[in-house]
């Protein structure tokens, strides 16, 4: 299809302005609604990067839609960043496995659309993550390898690493950034997750989604096609649990 040259470079803009920010502002949002060309033009540019284009009200945001998108934030970046000297996989592993949980803990089922609460506690937060490694360490050793194969997590590494991780000061109010605690490894997923902005600090150790995140949440974690079962399988102990109590 022949677009006019002035649309392809407004487009071509829109998307270096995404390529380069990750964002744009609510008169982008308006254009790429308005304007079925722009719109099939920057959905073009951001396929060939294996990146999808998502709304918010306001904003416009470029997303990696798979690892191998050139924009997809690497593990060695991760840790590089954010997690302590030595990190391993397993840190990288502990790391993903807590943003699910945090974002499952906003939602009723896992494919709500909205939200049904507005913030978590950070200990809120480790005891949501304790209750599913409780309920991963509920699979025997085989079981969970199988598990490991399908959903290419590795969650006896997952349950290892959370479970090697000193919970004595647990109640502390403040936690030093080297001490290796379940509440301060929170405090640093934290941090990555408001550097992606989708999550904020809204004060009293308590953070709440962003429409980003929310918008992510609904277009990827709540679809099978992107998230491969990963979401029902974590929380559908509990729905199970419902259903045998019918």
């Amino acid at each position: 299809m022949n677009y006019p040259e002035k649309k392809v470079i407004l487009a071509f803009q829109l998307y270096t302005k995404l390529a380069r920010d990750g964002v744009s502002d609510v008169q982008a949002v308006q254009l790429y609604k308005a304007d079925d060309d722009i719109r099939a033009l920057l959905d073009t540019f951001s396929h060939q990067v294996d990146c999808v284009i998502i709304l918010t009200s306001e904003q416009m945001f470029m997303v990696p839609r798979t690892r191998l998108s050139p924009f997809h934030v690497s593990n060695d970046w991760i840790k590089r960043q954010y997690l302590r000297s030595g990190a391993t996989n397993g840190d990288i592993y502990l790391l993903y496995f807590s943003t699910i949980i945090l974002f499952g803990s906003f939602y009723d089922t896992y494919q709500s659309q909205e939200p049904t609460r507005q913030f978590i506690r950070l200990d809120e937060w480790v005891h949501f993550i304790q209750e599913r490694i409780d309920q991963l360490k509920a699979h025997d050793t085989e079981e969970l390898k199988e598990l490991e194969k399908e959903f290419s997590y590795n969650w006896s590494l997952i349950i290892e690493k959370w479970e090697d991780m000193n919970d004595i000061k647990e109640t502390a109010k403040k936690q030093s950034g080297n001490t290796i605690s379940r509440l301060s490894f929170i405090d640093t997923v934290k941090r990555f997750l408001v550097d992606q902005e989708v999550v904020q600090e809204i004060g009293n150790d308590e953070i709440t989604l962003t429409e980003k995140a929310k918008t992510i949440i609904q277009r990827f974690f709540m679809e099978v096609e992107y998230n491969k079962g990963i979401f029902e399988f974590i929380y559908g102990f509990e729905r199970e649990e419902e259903h045998a109590g019918d």
